[in-house]
Parts: C-alpha cells; sequence; structure tokens
C-alpha cells in the first residue's frame, strides 16, 4: 500500500465520503464529507497477544500527517514490549496528574516552611488578638517599626539578634517605653504561634522572644514602672504656666505670633485637671460625649466599652464630680458643646485620637524626647517642664496617680481609690454575685474631699507652702 500524501487527502471530494484509505504499518483513514468540508478519521490497527485491536489517532486536517504518524510510532513501540497503548497512556497520565500533585505539594510544602513573619502577624491580628482599638495600634506600631525590619524574615529563620535589632531600632530613637511595649507585643505573638501549626512546627530552634530581656537595652535611669507624683507645688507651677503662656502670647505684636510659643489649648488644661480630680484615665476621658455628662445632677458616666478592661472584664463607671471638676466641665462645655463629643476631633464627627493630650504635654517637654528636630506640626519646646525637669518627665496618667496619692493622704481606704480609679476588682463569683453595692456614697465623699483640696492647692499663690497633710 503507497504512503499517504497531504496532497492525496487534499483532493478528495464529497464523492469520497465513506471510503477507507490505507497505508503500510496498519494507519487506516476514513473519509467524513461535512459542512465544513473534507475531514479523516484515522486509526491504528495491530495485533496484541494474538488478538485484533485498534485504536484512535485523531483527524486529519486537525492533526498533520506527521503528528499522526509519530502517535502511531510511539504506539507500536509499546506494541512491540507487549504493552497495551491504551493502558500505556492511561498510566501516564495518572502519573502525570501524581507529577502535578507532587509538584503542588512540594511548592505548598516549601510555601509552609518559608512562611514569614508578616505571615505570621496577618494571621495573629486577624485570629490570635482582639484589643480595644480594633488592633489599630498594634498595626501600626509594627507597620512601623517590627515589618520593615523583619517582615519578610522565614519564621524558621528567625533568631534573638534579630528581635534584638528591632528593639535597639526603637532604642535608638530614644523610646524607652515603646521597647518595653514592642518586646511584650512581639512576645506574645510568637506564644500565640507556638502552640498553633503551622507556626509551630516552623520554631524549630524554640521561641527567640525567650531569649530577649527588654530590660538590658533600656536607660539605666528608665523606669518601667513608673511613681511620678506632683506636688502640690508642682500643680501650682503648671497652673501658673497654663496662665503666663496665654497672657505672653496674647502680648505678643500680630506680627511676632506665629514665632511665638503658643499657650495650652483651654480644652487640654480642662483634660489635665479633669483627670487629676476625678482619677480617670486619658483616654477614657477624650473619648467622652456630652450626653453621658450632667451638670446639673454633676455625675458623668462612662460606659463599659469606653473604659479599660482587664482579663476581658469592664464596667460602666459613674463619676460624681466635685465642685472643682465640674468648674471644668463648665468651661470645657464652652468650647465643645456644640458637638456630640467632649474633645471632638477636627471635623467634630468623633472624638479626638486617644494620644493626642499625651503628645501635646510630651511634645512640650522636649528635653526628655532625645529628638534632633521637631516632628512636623507638632510641638518642641520645654514649656510644661515642671520644677526645672529635676524631677523628670510627667505624663497625664501620673495626674491619675497624683489624684490617687492625694486620696489616700486624705484618710480614704485603698479599696474607695481602686473604685474611684475604675479598678476592675478581684474576689470570687459568688462573692461578686451576690455583693452589688455601688459604694456611690462613698466614692462621692472621696472626690469632694480630693476637689477641696485641689480649690486649696489652686487658692495659694506658688510662693506660699500649703502643707502636705492638711488638717
Amino acid at each position: 500500500m503507497a504512503k499517504l500524501t497531504a496532497k492525496q487527502l487534499e483532493a478528495l471530494t464529497s464523492a469520497d465520503d465513506g471510503r477507507t484509505l490505507r497505508e503500510d504499518g496498519g494507519l487506516t483513514a476514513k473519509v467524513r464529507a461535512g459542512v465544513r468540508g473534507i475531514t479523516l478519521l484515522f486509526r491504528y490497527e495491530f495485533k496484541l497477544h494474538g488478538t485484533k485491536r485498534d485504536h484512535r489517532l485523531g483527524s486529519w486536517p486537525k492533526k498533520s500527517l506527521a503528528q499522526i504518524r509519530a502517535e502511531r510510532d510511539e504506539m507500536r513501540v509499546s506494541i512491540t514490549k507487549g504493552i497495551d497503548p491504551i493502558t500505556a497512556r492511561k498510566a501516564a497520565r495518572i502519573e502525570a496528574q501524581a507529577a502535578i500533585v507532587a509538584t503542588i505539594a512540594e511548592a505548598e510544602r516549601q510555601a509552609g516552611e518559608n512562611k514569614t513573619v508578616t505571615d505570621l502577624f496577618e494571621e495573629w491580628i486577624r485570629d490570635g488578638v482582639s484589643r480595644q482599638d480594633g488592633n489599630a495600634e498594634l498595626r501600626r506600631s509594627f507597620t512601623k517599626d517590627v515589618l520593615p525590619v523583619i517582615g519578610d524574615k522565614p519564621l524558621r529563620n528567625l533568631t534573638e539578634k534579630d528581635l534584638l535589632t528591632v528593639l535597639r531600632s526603637v532604642k535608638a530613637r530614644g523610646l524607652n517605653r515603646a521597647v518595653v511595649i514592642r518586646s511584650k507585643d512581639i512576645g506574645q505573638m510568637l506564644r500565640w504561634a507556638e502552640k498553633r501549626k503551622p507556626w509551630r512546627t516552623l520554631m524549630v530552634d524554640g521561641n527567640p522572644a525567650y531569649l530577649i530581656d527588654a530590660n538590658k537595652l533600656l536607660d539605666h535611669d528608665y523606669q518601667e514602672q513608673r511613681d511620678r507624683v506632683l506636688s502640690p507645688d508642682e500643680i501650682r507651677e503648671l497652673r501658673d504656666i497654663f496662665a503666663r503662656l496665654a497672657h505672653d502670647y496674647d502680648a505678643l505684636p500680630a506680627g511676632q505670633k506665629y514665632s511665638g510659643i503658643r499657650p495650652v489649648n483651654p480644652r487640654v488644661q480642662c483634660a489635665v485637671w479633669i483627670c487629676l480630680g476625678t482619677l480617670c484615665r486619658i483616654g477614657e476621658l477624650l473619648k467622652s460625649e456630652w450626653r453621658y455628662v450632667d451638670l446639673e445632677k454633676g455625675t458623668w458616666l462612662i460606659p463599659a466599652e469606653s473604659t479599660k478592661g482587664h482579663m476581658g472584664r469592664r464596667q460602666d463607671h459613674h463619676v460624681f464630680m466635685s465642685s472643682f471638676v465640674l468648674t471644668q466641665f463648665k468651661l470645657l462645655q464652652r468650647e465643645s458643646g456644640h458637638t456630640p463629643y467632649c474633645f471632638p476631633s477636627k471635623v467634630e464627627k468623633s472624638h479626638v485620637d486617644t494620644k493626642t493630650v499625651s503628645k501635646l504635654i510630651g511634645d512640650r517637654q522636649c528635653r526628655f524626647k532625645k529628638r534632633s528636630k521637631p516632628l512636623i506640626g507638632r510641638h518642641h519646646d520645654d514649656s510644661l517642664v515642671l520644677n526645672k525637669g529635676s524631677k523628670g518627665e510627667w505624663t497625664p496618667h501620673d495626674l491619675r496617680r497624683t489624684g490617687a496619692t492625694m486620696m489616700q493622704e486624705l484618710g480614704i481606704t485603698i479599696e474607695i481609690i481602686d473604685r474611684c480609679q475604675n479598678h476592675v476588682l478581684g474576689g470570687s463569683k459568688v462573692r461578686r454575685h451576690y455583693l452589688h453595692h455601688d459604694y456611690a456614697k462613698e466614692k462621692t465623699e472621696a472626690w469632694r474631699l480630693l476637689g477641696v483640696r485641689l480649690e486649696k492647692i489652686f487658692a495659694t499663690t506658688s510662693s506660699d507652702q500649703l502643707p502636705l497633710f492638711p488638717n
């Protein structure tokens, strides 16, 4: 039988429909005439173990004659070995699929082994931690200080030195407190990873956070547990600074006001004295809303969702204002009473950031910040340094401690002071279930006594010496 040629196939017409063409080597082709023209269906006829068999090779012109013959020749090799080509092709497909599955599995294994610190952080922030601000501060701090340094590092390669590099870069900016916080947050993330797949298998050499002692990175004079308490003289000094800054700024000629030291915003001044007179947390105060403030009754409610919880427990906090605190809230109402928030943001659709006052007070004590230049849009002076800086920096949280210390000096019991600070007190669930006295009377008296004490301090000029323990 002559060998088929492409020219011969192209010459076929509809009259050849149904005709069978043959070629040496068991190749046959059946002509089919259709609307799309002439098509030849090729098959390979062969004997295997004494039995006649055939196998489809595809169609022409979709496949060329060369492709069809190559496929036929490949099958002939299998047949000469006594292998059914159909079974061989099926086995080849299975092997190819198995190879694909193995390749994917290997890629997944390698990807799993190469999961990075960023991969861990994203899973931890999504499933492993839930903080009051929706983890916004965690994401901000890690994005700024941690992930740029070690984010691309495979977790299996993470070492103690890598963590120290992160903490030292924070320390280089003079942020001792931030070093402690970053160390704790990184440690919390890695301890979470230790207990879960696939992360625990990647930490084959253990948790490097256990090898870090953040205290060794801090300045010798830094104290993680602050104990700063403002003295009566310092409270009077702060009062006078607020007044002097406003007076000096108003006295400046119009052309010099831009370069002069601006006075402290009246809202910030109110925040300072309210913190001192109520023992509240600055963040709780800055989130306060006027709907929770009753100036006629002299009460202020801090709802549980705005408080700082402990072990997942939060509680409403009812503050009974002394005349000292009530005065501050009335001054504050003149500033922001037209908005829903006691301390509104610039657009007045929400409260200010809870770190606003802390940043402002810190920026006006720049000698303690170790900054080479002022931050953009921020103050950079020492206008709020107290006692010539001999006792170090003071913060809004120190006001809370100062007020609590004054209460203690006034003979108020620790239990009442704790309740005025809205500490979540311990004790058995049974006790908490049955004992529901709210101590409103005792707390009201404690705040009143503190307010009287502060009014006496304010009524005394800085040159007078008010006894620390008044009669």
